[in-house]
């Protein structure tokens, strides 16, 4: 039901979400659904999905480099070096 569109490092591997848009999943068995089959606040059908499911990533954007996390946990390691 939610999507995360975001931006997918290939480098480190990171997905850095941009922002979150809901879809309706359209199914009456779900509590979060418009086309729920029973009245949400009183549905006590054990059918029923209650829970969300986690959203799924979808990069908008593809980076060939590291997430800025990486590069910095790279530059706090190289401090203690010099």
């Amino acid at each position: 039901m939610c999507h995360n569109d975001g931006r997918y490092h290939t480098i480190c591997g990171h997905f850095i979400p941009m922002s979150t848009r809901q879809q309706d999943c359209l199914r009456p068995d779900c509590l979060f659904s418009r086309r729920h089959a029973h009245s949400a606040a009183m549905c006590k059908a054990t059918g029923c999905h209650r829970l969300m499911t986690v959203p799924q990533r979808n990069p908008i954007r593809i980076s060939e480099t590291k997430c800025a996390d990486c590069i910095m946990r790279e530059r706090e390691g190289m401090v203690g070096i010099i």
